[in-house]
């Protein structure tokens, strides 16, 4: 018997209804970061609760961003546009979140003022060299322990474009190097 044997399709009813997709963990970090980025208030449907993603409301938070919590999976974000982010005192603490803190990287190698970011244990051992060689190629400057965070990005330093072709497939490469842009 062949594997496509079994299945068959008739014509049916259409379907009708509504569903509520679940939040997804990568796209509210994107969504937040962006809304900050932005000028004005922006709504955030369908983002993930979780421990990550509050990390990185948290960080922003510390940067000036005035984030609300209108209900679960929603967020108001009242973006300070492109250089409202404002030095934040201490470290920043990403959690567990390697996206936060990939994304992140991006987002302040460009700013004038410094800021250091920390995770647990566990964020503690993951490579961040990924998105560190790219940002310094493109007038960045990243201290970290040996490629491992915590993470010392130096404000202040001219970035420029540059043509990036990753050995690798990496989402959160390709939008820390647009958020540093």
């Amino acid at each position: 018997m062949n594997h496509l044997d079994w299945v068959t399709s008739k014509p049916h009813q259409p379907l009708h209804g509504s569903v509520r997709v679940p939040g997804d963990k990568s796209m509210s970090h994107r969504a937040l970061m962006l809304a900050a980025l932005a000028d004005g208030e922006c709504r955030i449907g369908g983002f993930l609760e979780g421990e990550d993603t509050r990390a990185t409301a948290t960080s922003l938070s510390r940067f000036g961003v005035a984030i609300d919590a209108p209900g679960p999976g929603e967020r108001i974000v009242h973006g300070v546009g492109m250089h409202g982010l404002r030095a934040a005192s201490g470290s920043l603490d990403c959690g567990n979140a390697g996206t936060g803190m990939r994304l992140l990287t991006g987002l302040l190698a460009g700013q004038a003022f410094d800021s250091v970011l920390t995770g647990d244990a566990s964020l503690s051992a993951r490579p961040m060299n990924r998105v560190i060689d790219p940002l310094a190629r493109m007038g960045a400057r990243i201290d970290s322990h040996n490629g491992l965070p915590p993470l010392h990005i130096h404000g202040g330093h001219a970035m420029h474009g540059m043509r990036h072709i990753s050995p690798m497939a990496s989402a959160q490469v390709k939008s820390a190097l647009l958020l540093a842009g």
